[in-house]
């Protein structure tokens, strides 16, 4: 019982601390203590989650010949806890966490605290604090929904803070920005409603009872091979808008480069993880009939991703647009390793989700310390940074370099496995996503070699470097990036028992049909 009390706590924690912040909106300061405190109590849970998971596992992975029941090969006993409300509706509180959710959670309470450390916004503190841990509530309860309305429920819930954030402290095109991302999503959400409500109903009719959308029954649901490819289009075409997949990204760039820093680390680190982990759970492993069929067209829209996101990036002369562009083509890799079939390389995609939300969490808080002493993220307007700030130069260097994928770093690590087990069950997609790679080095060290190299006039001489307070900040991040790099086996065996799992049955059932 006391792990369903930490997986509640999940969800219950930033609720409560909003509660707070709006309780003493009118306290000075109060809103940003209360805030900072809710987010690292928030990293704190997280973390003991990550350590008794893996003993559980641990435990766990001795069943046999035992069905295991929950997300992954533990029992409903460990992270996993179901309350139906209204049987009749289909209505049930049902979370759990496994090997693919499991550091996705710890990823957004990293990237929330943070963002509320390095990114901090004076105007209405206590509406930005507040949206901030609502929208933490909402990512939250999206990686760990066990139930297809639950799930769509906080999917839904994410739109409106991140709307107010983007609406509020955005840009000069803030409202263009934010309704277009608004918009964008919500009617790609549809299509998500409906095809949960298909396979309900389809479930209901075929078996009897109440209705369901428990994600553990509805793997049993009995569908015609047409209807379920049809299903996953629907899904597929929600959680493509939300990562952003090519051609469905046209949002993305202005939301990137308008939102404030805090808002632009919460969509490419959190949100975009939403729509791939999406395709992945509920797509890949819950219509396992339809991988087959659609495997070709979403292989190619993925490396068609890569590389039309490289080449953006590389025209890009904003660094909100060019991580934005960037973040188009990694994404594109994780749908890779996603639509595989591969389990090195689902695995590999499950660890980009995370490495990608840390590297681009670094992104975005290294350009807003340059703006906030600049004034612009503009690259022609920066040059020579690395004399007058080194440190800078130096940290904006290794999540640069991990990023493009250098060994030694986590970047190479997830984008290694991705490609290798692409190659083995997709040669020719494998051969030219690894262009990326090369891609990647091009335009980012081309960045680097315009905003970091030259020589510094005016402003860009006198620009002082991080303070000891902004090298704490952006330091886990670094730390992330070294250790997963050099050590990425405790993070390995935690998401590989859930991906064999599902993978198996994929397996199984591709032979089958």
């Amino acid at each position: 019982m006391h792990n369903v009390w930490w997986i509640n706590s999940l969800l219950l924690v930033p609720l409560l601390g909003a509660v707070a912040v709006v309780a003493t909106r009118r306290v000075p300061r109060a809103a940003y203590g209360i805030g900072v405190a809710t987010a690292s109590l928030e990293l704190v849970i997280a973390a003991v989650v990550t350590l008794l998971y893996s003993w559980h596992n641990t435990v766990s992975a001795s069943c046999g010949a035992k069905v295991c029941t929950g997300f992954s090969l533990l029992t409903t006993e460990d992270f996993a806890h179901r309350w139906v409300l209204a049987p009749s509706f289909g209505l049930a509180y049902d979370v759990a966490i496994d090997g693919l959710s499991l550091f996705l959670v710890l990823l957004t309470a990293i990237v929330v605290l943070l963002a509320l450390l390095g990114a901090r916004e004076s105007k209405h503190e206590a509406a930005f604090v507040g949206w901030l841990l609502v929208l933490m509530t909402a990512t939250m309860g999206s990686f760990v929904s066990s139930d297809l309305l639950e799930f769509f429920l906080f999917f839904e819930l994410t739109l409106i803070p991140s709307y107010f954030l983007i609406a509020h402290w955005g840009g000069k095109e803030r409202s263009k920005a934010a309704l277009k991302f608004f918009v964008y999503t919500l009617f790609g959400s549809g299509f998500l409603f409906v095809g949960l409500i298909y396979l309900a109903f389809s479930y209901q009719h075929a078996h009897g009872g109440d209705l369901t959308f428990s994600y553990l029954v509805l793997q049993h649901a009995a569908i015609s091979h047409s209807a379920a490819v049809w299903v996953f289009v629907a899904f597929a075409i929600a959680f493509g808008v939300k990562s952003p997949i090519f051609p469905l990204h046209t949002w993305s760039p202005l939301a990137y480069a308008e939102a404030p820093i805090a808002g632009s680390m919460v969509l490419s680190a959190l949100l975009a993880k939403l729509g791939t982990y999406g395709l992945l759970r509920y797509g890949v492993f819950l219509l396992p009939q339809a991988v087959h069929t659609l495997q070709p067209y979403l292989l190619t829209l993925a490396v068609i991703g890569i590389l039309y996101g490289s080449a953006l990036a590389a025209m890009s002369k904003d660094m909100k647009r060019l991580v934005a562009y960037s973040s188009m083509a990694q994404v594109g890799f994780i749908i890779l390793g996603v639509m595989s079939g591969s389990s090195i390389a689902i695995t590999g995609a499950v660890l980009l989700m995370f490495n990608h939300g840390v590297i681009t969490a670094g992104f975005f808080l290294l350009i807003g310390f340059i703006e906030k002493r600049r004034g612009t993220s503009e690259v022609t307007s920066l040059a020579g940074l690395q004399r007058p700030a080194p440190v800078l130069a130096a940290l904006f260097t290794v999540v640069m370099l991990a990023s493009i994928g250098l060994p030694g770093l986590s970047g190479f690590v997830s984008e290694y496995l991705v490609l290798i087990g692409t190659f083995s069950t997709h040669t020719w997609w494998a051969v030219v996503a690894t262009l990326g790679v090369v891609l990647a080095a091009l335009y980012l060290l081309w960045a680097y070699q315009r905003i970091f190299h030259g020589r510094a006039e005016g402003e860009n001489a006198e620009m002082p470097d991080l303070s000891h307070r902004e090298r704490w900040i952006i330091a886990p991040l670094i730390v992330l990036i070294l250790f997963i790099g050099v050590y990425p086996k405790p993070v390995l065996d935690r998401i590989s028992p859930t991906v064999n799992h599902h993978v198996l049955i994929l397996q199984q059932n591709t032979v089958t049909k």
